[in-house]
């Protein structure tokens, strides 16, 4: 298989008339322009001189509302990645977007340029919660995208997010059961964070919105990860990527940010496969073979699991086998 790589192009808040409660896009992406044309093939030519060949290459538009932008001006775009895919430089191109900003107009366009995902920022199927974050659009306007865009054979990713103002965990459980039942491609899961400059700022302020603690939003969002993977729907992401802006304080203020959110998500996941899976009445030492790639993950952020698992036995040690896939493993009583 070969290994997949984006080359990301934000398109950040110019293209969206809304302003959400939650967003300062220009704090989180660092931007508040519209890239050049010679910006964007600037971009392109760089990542493309750090990726092996052979590998699965994919232009994606993120970070704003790219279907919000004038016909004309989502063309120029488009027609810079053509030219890419046409030498066979990249293979695909994404776009993220607003899913009250998808009609068959557009996705004609879309489908012309060999578009072939779209991520819809759907981020709740609560209407309180729509309501109250600010989003300007309603559920059946998520369910009406997704339709279009399935219709015409495009692949789709439901962006959600935890935490919303209105939000419950149950909510969230609602939420998630939507993406499954939408047969979505993929998904994002983005807990939600008080950025500075945003509506939801003055919000917390003045004490009218609370935002999840970070074991809160760790816990919930474990669940979701395990309840996505059991249905099928790929997580392409979990947690907001690391910003300099958020390490330092000088974007965030207050939520459950981690710069390894992701980690901790899944040294619960792997914390709990040892428990239902590992006899703890032995107490030699144990060999726990894993699948490629995971001991990492497994051994737990810090080490919390492995160093857990030296509470119980007189030794543990990490292998992997790349015939194991997702969690699966087994365990070695010396």
């Amino acid at each position: 298989m070969r290994k997949h790589y984006n080359i990301p192009i934000f398109i950040p808040e110019a293209a969206c008339p809304h302003r959400c409660v939650f967003c300062n896009q220009r704090n989180i992406t660092g931007r508040s322009k519209l890239p050049f044309i010679a910006e964007v093939e600037n971009t392109i030519e760089k990542h493309l001189r750090t990726i092996p060949e052979n590998a699965e290459v994919e232009i994606a538009f993120f970070g704003g509302n790219f279907t919000g932008l004038p016909l004309s001006q989502q063309e120029q775009y488009l027609q810079i990645a053509q030219k890419y895919i046409e030498d066979q430089s990249i293979t695909s191109i994404r776009c993220s977007t607003r899913p009250d900003y998808i009609d068959r107009e557009t996705v004609v366009l879309l489908r012309r340029y060999r578009v072939e995902t779209v991520e819809l920022g759907a981020q709740s199927f609560d209407p309180e919660v729509l309501e109250k974050s600010g989003r300007g659009h309603s559920v059946t306007a998520i369910y009406r995208a997704v339709n279009i865009l399935k219709e015409n054979g495009l692949a789709v990713g439901l962006q959600m997010m935890t935490g919303l103002p209105g939000d419950t965990p149950e909510k969230s459980r609602h939420t998630a059961a939507e993406i499954v039942r939408l047969q979505a491609d993929n998904t994002r899961i983005y807990p939600c964070l008080v950025v500075k400059n945003s509506a939801l700022e003055k919000r917390y302020s003045e004490g009218q919105y609370s935002p999840q603690t970070l074991e809160e939003a760790v816990l919930l969002c474990a669940e979701l990860t395990l309840y996505f993977e059991e249905n099928g729907i790929k997580i392409l992401r979990t947690g907001l990527r690391r910003t300099e802006g958020f390490d330092s304080g000088k974007t965030l203020v207050a939520g459950p940010y981690h710069p390894s959110f992701k980690e901790l998500v899944e040294t619960i996941l792997w914390k709990r496969s040892f428990q239902d899976r590992i006899h703890f009445d032995y107490r030699g030492a144990i060999s726990v073979v894993l699948p490629k790639g995971t001991a990492g993950l497994a051994a737990g952020h810090k080490k919390a699991n492995r160093i857990w698992l030296e509470g119980y036995f007189s030794g543990v040690r990490f292998s992997e086998d790349e015939t194991l896939k997702g969690r699966n493993f087994h365990v070695d009583y010396c």
